[in-house]
């Protein structure tokens, strides 16, 4: 999660598939801009796009919100959120898993393209998750 004094760099408000279209260009901007090679970049994008895509099926609105990454290198975080339904984490994070009939690919396949991934949630309260890609390759598992 983006931690207290750390400065916000864009916010973008998540409520159709139009706002999935901004948060993913803005992933890539910001990536390029903080070290990610285009590569990383593209995964970023990828893993909130999908996060932003279970905010507006299971949520209908939450926001995604921004910063720099906390490595030496550079890199970006990304810490989504809204006061949908919550889950139970250990069963949607189960490769497969879907409420909705999809491939169930979205949060597994999101923690698969960043270097640290952390989701939060209580049911009836809504989720929140954070996402890391650090600039430098040896940085993390997955450059």
């Amino acid at each position: 999660m983006l931690r207290a004094g750390r400065e916000i760099l864009a916010r973008v408000s998540i409520r159709d598939e139009w706002d999935l279209v901004v948060a993913r260009r803005r992933t890539r901007e910001l990536g390029s801009r903080h070290g990610l090679s285009a590569t990383a970049a593209e995964a970023l994008a990828t893993a909130v796009t999908e996060i932003a895509r279970n905010i507006v099926v299971h949520a209908g609105s939450g926001e995604i919100l921004f910063g720099a990454g906390d490595h030496p290198e550079g890199g970006v975080i990304v810490t989504a959120w809204d006061t949908g339904p919550g889950m139970r984490i250990e069963e949607a994070m189960q490769d497969g898993f879907s409420t909705r009939g999809g491939l169930g690919l979205g949060l597994a396949g999101a923690r698969s393209l960043v270097d640290d991934f952390l989701v939060e949630s209580r049911v009836g309260e809504g989720t929140t998750v954070t996402l890391r890609k650090w600039a430098s390759a040896r940085a993390g598992p997955r450059g």
